[in-house]
């Protein structure tokens, strides 16, 4: 019986000391709370670190790189638009006047807006250097702005509040051998454009309309010969004139002092300025 007693008080030994021996079991790991996600921050660009899209040989290409500003050179201001509503370029500069056509509610690009205007500038139309029709065209400047044509040519494209008064034209003697001879001898009055609303653009039909292109069919019936408008190469414009592929720039030019120097030009006859352009 006391061997009995002694085993079974042994046994009981073994389990405690094996029990005294065990670990506590470990508490669960907690899990780390999760790092709240935040939306990146787009950090809005300065004007000097902007990409701008711009038409080559324009003024707003010509303000842009006096600024040292990264541009894109495209063809057409239209072009530049395109530029900014595909994302390609930050910002476009265009003519205010065309801005004010193509940027806004109830425009081709409602959602974009306008920034600073970058200039103050004169639209003039630009003909050969030398070339007497310079002041053919003023003469007809001169009397459809007094007898209120020109003035209602203007509301038409919604340019009226820009329109420059003009003074009464001089009596000018026309050379036999001066443009004004050779374009009435041709039968033509060829006009350099480019696509440029409200200035000339097509309407449905094709037809070439706008505050300039109206103005020269007056000139070309004046003249007595019909009209033909040729798109060009903006960048191209003098040597156009000067090879006599066309006879007259009239699209909106701006009278800067290249051009001045360039071509034999009108009295300025709209004021625009160069404006920055970007998405809403």
């Amino acid at each position: 019986m006391k061997k009995i007693l002694a085993m079974i008080l042994a046994a009981a030994m073994v389990f405690a000391l094996c029990a005294c021996g065990q670990s506590e079991p470990a508490a669960p790991a907690t899990e780390a709370p999760a790092a709240e996600a935040t939306e990146p921050v787009a950090e809005e660009k300065g004007a000097d670190s902007m990409v701008y899209a711009v038409e080559a040989g324009s003024a707003g290409e010509a303000v842009a790189q006096e600024k040292g500003w990264e541009i894109v050179s495209v063809d057409t201001q239209s072009k530049a638009l395109m530029e900014v509503a595909a994302g390609t370029s930050d910002a476009a500069i265009i003519d205010l006047l065309m801005a004010g056509a193509m940027v806004g509610e109830g425009t081709s690009y409602p959602d974009m807006k306008l920034g600073d205007e970058l200039t103050t500038e004169e639209y003039g139309v630009g003909c050969r250097k030398g070339s007497d029709l310079a002041d053919f065209i003023n003469s007809v400047f001169a009397e459809t702005y007094a007898d209120g044509s020109m003035i209602d040519i203007a509301k038409t494209y919604g340019v009226q509040a820009s329109l420059i008064e003009q003074p009464a034209a001089a009596e000018v003697d026309y050379a036999d051998d001066g443009d004004v001879a050779y374009i009435k001898a041709k039968g033509t009055l060829i006009v350099g454009i480019t696509d440029f609303e409200p200035m000339d653009y097509k309407d449905e039909n094709g037809e070439w309309i706008g505050f300039d292109a109206d103005m020269a069919r007056i000139v070309a019936e004046k003249l007595g010969v019909e009209i033909q408008f040729i798109e060009i190469d903006w960048d191209n414009k003098i040597l156009e004139l000067d090879s006599k592929s066309i006879d007259v720039v009239w699209n909106g030019m701006t009278l800067t002092s290249e051009v001045m120097n360039a071509m034999q030009c009108t009295n300025p006859y709209c004021n625009n300025a160069q404006v920055v352009v970007t998405a809403g």
